[in-house]
């Protein structure tokens, strides 16, 4: 695999565990990281860190890096939403600074620049609060030169994730694997020059939301994320 040479592979319709008849919906988040886990099992990663993006894909990712027995940690990025339509996103920012903006959005809605740096300043008040509830004193696990597996409840424009994979490419990733268990073709398009690799069992023309290929697809508050990382992060003697 090389760097932005991204190719699509819906690998869990192949894996043992996750075969032809396996079905979607998923039942929750977990099962669907179990999914991800035994498709990402099949493909030679060496030793991969797992990062999920907060809120919802830190619980799928604590399953994908249990099966790979890889150390996981949570990825913080903050959609910029449309002032007139919230859930339209008109791009991301991340951690370090990081902002990608889909600027062909952007320019046919004639946003101004002011407003995009004022939307981008209240998400960036919020980003440093998950920051700090997340992750507490505890500093980000050094990806430079790894192999990451980034990992996402599912894609529906695609704006967040490629700005998770501009904060993993800025802090030294060699290889970024994108695993998500639903996506929409436009989204997965999006992204496939980007990443090195990814793996989505369920992509459909069909798509309408990622909430629709679960049977149960609650809203993840900070303290079930908080306890997820506790869990792959336990306190030390």
């Amino acid at each position: 695999m090389t760097p932005g040479g991204g190719r699509v592979g819906s690998l869990a319709a192949s894996t043992s565990g996750a075969g032809a008849s396996r079905r979607v919906p998923f039942a929750d988040r977990r099962d669907a990281g179990h999914v991800l886990g035994v498709a990402l099992q099949s493909l030679d990663l060496g030793r991969p860190v797992v990062l999920g993006l907060a809120r919802g894909g830190v619980v799928v990712a604590a399953e994908v890096a249990r099966l790979l027995e890889a150390p996981l940690d949570v990825l913080l990025v903050r959609k910029l939403g449309y002032p007139l339509q919230p859930e339209l996103a008109l791009g991301a920012i991340g951690e370090g600074g990081v902002r990608v903006m889909n600027d062909p959005l952007v320019a046919r809605l004639e946003v101004p620049e002011e407003a995009i740096d004022e939307i981008a300043a209240r998400e960036t008040v919020e980003l440093e609060r998950r920051l700090h509830t997340y992750r507490g004193g505890r500093p980000a696990l050094d990806i430079g030169g790894r192999v990451v597996v980034l990992v996402d409840d599912g894609l529906a424009t695609g704006a967040t994730a490629r700005a998770g994979v501009a904060v993993v490419r800025s802090l030294g990733a060699v290889t970024v694997v994108l695993a998500v268990p639903v996506a929409s073709p436009p989204a997965l398009e999006l992204l496939s020059s980007e990443v090195d690799d990814i793996v989505c069992p369920d992509v459909s023309e069909e798509f309408v939301g990622i909430s629709q290929r679960y049977l149960d697809f609650g809203q993840v508050s900070d303290d079930e994320v908080r306890a997820v990382l506790a869990e792959s992060h336990p306190a030390g003697p």
